[in-house]
Formats: C-alpha cells, structure tokens, sequence
C-alpha cells in the first residue's frame, strides 16, 4: 500500500472537494464506502433509507407498504461494491444511490457477534485490560454493538457457547453470519440516528478479525449481567 490512512483521507477530501466546489466538506458516507472497499477490503451494500412523514410514521425508501425493516436493508436495484474497489470506481458507484446508506455484509470478511450496547460498554473495558485482540466494534442507536470477529462464527456460536459451559443460550447474545449484514458508520440506522464505531477498524484487525472464542467468555457473561438487571 502506497499511503497511509491520513494520506489517503487526504487525497479523498481533496478530490471530492474538486467534484462539489460549492460543499464544505466531504459527504461521511461515500467517502467512508470509499475507505470501506479501498482501505479496510470489505464489500459495502447500498441499502434503503427510512423517512418519518408528517404523522410521524416511518416509511422506507424502497417503497414497500409493509416493508419488514424500513431503512435496513439492501436496495434490490443495487449491486455491492466489492472490496478492493478503487476510490474513484467507489465514488462513481455510490452517485447513482446518492441518498443510500451504506451495510455492510457479514459472512465473507467478518462475522459479527450482536450483544446490547450495555453488554458492550461493560465487557469492552476487561477484554481491553486484558489484553484480548479486539476487532472494530460499532454501536447503533437502537441499543445494539456489533463485534466484528472472524467469519465462521455465527455458524459455530451454539457449540462454543457448549464449550464455554452454557447449557443454554445467554440472553440477547446472537451471531450474524452469511446473508445478514450491518449498517455502516456514519450511515442512519431505520431513521433512529447514526451507527459510530466504538472502535474503529484498522488494518490488523480489517484483515484479520479476532476469532469469536476468544472474547466470547466475557461478552456471554456481560450479556447474562445486562439481563439480570
């Protein structure tokens, strides 16, 4: 790789500067779709994008009456962006679904194993201190983190959760794995807010996320705590 991640950002911001003269600044999600594909080597999906009326109900952009998920899921009409695309390829791609949001697929570069948020915010100190590799962790405004681990692990949860001694399943611990996907910071999330990264990616752990077993011990436990409460 010829630039590092702020030379990169640079030469984005510059660029989309050039193609809208008249914008302050970059607009977050195609530049982030951009740092997906290019930098981070993940395919992003263009989803549907949810609208809240006059009468305060939520619709989806797709149309749909009794759309299952408004404002989270995949468009049809689009296609991924795969990883690897370049960062003018990316930026072309995303103009024709400019008001998209963007997800990202799980299954192929990362699983993600989805606690809530307090789970989260409890285990993530001690999985820190103890020195437990860690992958980006995202948190959306519906209550739920995401910890993007090694692909694979959604299909194997219900044996290692056996390993780790539970009988049964914690409570609100679940694996998204082949045809599931997540909203991508700094996309909206069903018209509730943004998603943000708790911890941001990087190139270790983009290329390389941890496998599940190793910080399942503590998230099943801090998930157990969070519905006990």
């Amino acid at each position: 790789m010829g630039f590092g991640i702020a030379g990169m950002r640079e030469m984005r911001a510059s660029r989309l500067a050039a193609r809208h003269p008249g914008r302050s600044g970059p607009a977050p999600v195609p530049t982030a779709v951009a740092e997906y594909t290019g930098l981070w080597g993940w395919d992003v999906l263009p989803g549907a994008r949810a609208r809240r009326g006059a009468d305060g109900r939520v619709a989806c952009s797709c149309g749909g009456p009794r759309c299952p998920a408004p404002g989270a899921h995949p468009l049809a009409s689009e296609r991924a962006i795969p990883a690897g695309t370049t960062l003018e390829a990316a930026l072309r791609a995303w103009e024709r679904a400019p008001e998209a949001t963007a997800l990202l697929p799980t299954g192929g570069s990362f699983d993600v194993l989805d606690v809530p948020t307090a789970a989260a915010l409890r285990a993530l100190p001690r999985l820190e201190r103890l020195g437990v590799p860690l992958g980006a962790v995202a948190v959306a405004p519906h209550g739920r983190a995401w910890f993007l681990v090694a692909p694979g692990a959604a299909a194997e949860l219900p044996d290692l959760l056996h390993r780790l001694g539970w009988d049964a399943d914690p409570p609100d611990l679940n694996g998204l794995g082949t045809g599931r996907h997540i909203t991508a910071p700094p996309s909206d999330h069903a018209g509730r807010g943004a998603v943000r990264w708790l911890r941001p990616p990087d190139l270790g752990s983009a290329a390389a996320p941890p496998r599940a077993r190793l910080l399942l011990g503590i998230l099943a436990y801090a998930c157990h705590r969070a519905w006990l409460r």
